[in-house]
C-alpha cells in the first residue's frame, strides 16, 4: 500500500510499482544487460540518494553525491526486502521534498553531481527515473508513451539535468581537437534539442528550429533517444544525416 501522499508527490510511483510486479525479478528489460531486479535496484538507490543529499542539506552538513556504488547494499537483500526498502526510500523522500518545501526557497542552490540544483529537482528527477525505468520494464505502452511526451520531461532532462547526459558519451567518441559535432533533435511545435560536443567539452539546449533537423520525432521517441534508448518502433524517428553522423549522435547520447 502506497501512502497517498507518496502517491501525490510522486504521481509516477504507482504504475512503476504495477509494472515491476506484473514482471519476474530475472525477466529482462529494454535498458540493455538489466533485469527487473536491476532496476528495481537503481531506482531504490536514486530515491536514497535524492534522499539523504537533500536531507543533508537541510540539516546545514551537506554531503557530496555518491556514485553507483551506493546501490552495492541492495543487491544482498531478497527480493521481497529489496521491495520493502524501495518503498520505504520513496516514503523518505517524500518526507523530506516536503520540508524542503516549507523550509526553503524554491530556487535555492543546492550540489548534486558535480552542479547545482533546486529543492524542488529532488523529488522531479525521481518522478522522471520512475518514468524513464517504467518504459525499460514495459516498451512503448500507453502509459509510457504518455508520461515521456510530457514537456516537463524533457525541460527536465535538458535543463536540469544537462551536460551530465553527453559527458560519457562524449569521451568515447574520442574527437580530434579541431572536431566539432552538432546535432538538432527536432519535435515538431516545439524547440529544437540541441547537442555540440567537440574534444573537451559538450553541451545541450533548448532553441528555436533552425536548418535541417539531425533526428526528427514525437516527444516521447526523442527523449528515450537522449536517455541513450532505442524505441523499439523505429519508424517512430527518421533522419537524412546519413549513417556515420547516426552513428556519432547515438555515442553522444549513449553514456548516461
Amino acid at each position: 500500500m502506497i501512502p497517498t501522499e507518496v502517491a501525490e508527490t510522486l504521481p509516477e510511483l504507482v504504475p512503476f510499482a504495477r509494472a515491476v510486479q506484473a514482471r519476474r525479478p530475472d525477466d529482462g528489460t529494454w535498458c540493455e544487460a538489466w533485469t527487473v531486479r536491476d532496476v528495481l535496484i537503481h531506482q531504490t538507490g536514486n530515491a536514497e540518494e535524492l534522499a539523504r543529499v537533500l536531507e543533508a542539506f537541510l540539516a546545514g552538513t551537506p554531503v557530496e553525491t555518491r556514485g553507483f556504488d551506493r546501490e552495492a547494499p541492495y543487491h544482498r537483500l531478497s527480493d521481497a526486502d529489496l521491495w520493502s526498502a524501495f518503498l520505504r526510500n520513496c516514503a523518505h523522500l517524500t518526507d523530506i521534498a516536503a520540508a524542503a518545501a516549507r523550509d526553503l526557497s524554491p530556487d535555492t542552490e543546492i550540489t548534486w553531481t558535480g552542479r547545482t540544483v533546486t529543492a524542488p529537482f529532488f523529488a522531479e528527477h525521481m518522478r522522471e527515473e520512475l518514468i524513464l525505468h517504467r518504459w525499460d520494464l514495459t516498451g512503448d505502452d500507453r502509459t509510457a508513451v504518455r508520461a515521456l511526451d510530457e514537456p516537463w520531461m524533457t525541460e527536465h532532462s535538458v535543463i536540469s539535468v544537462g551536460r551530465p547526459l553527453l559527458a560519457r558519451g562524449r569521451a568515447e567518441l574520442r574527437l580530434a581537437p579541431d572536431e566539432r559535432l552538432e546535432a538538432r533533435l527536432r519535435t515538431p511545435g516545439t524547440d529544437d534539442i540541441v547537442l555540440t560536443a567537440d574534444g573537451d567539452t559538450a553541451g545541450i539546449r533548448l532553441a528555436a528550429p533552425d536548418g535541417p533537423a539531425t533526428i526528427e520525432s514525437d516527444a516521447a521517441t526523442r527523449l528515450l533517444l537522449l536517455w541513450g534508448r532505442r524505441p523499439a518502433n523505429p519508424s517512430r524517428w527518421h533522419s537524412a544525416a546519413g549513417p556515420e553522423t547516426l552513428r556519432r549522435v547515438r555515442t553522444l547520447l549513449s553514456g548516461y
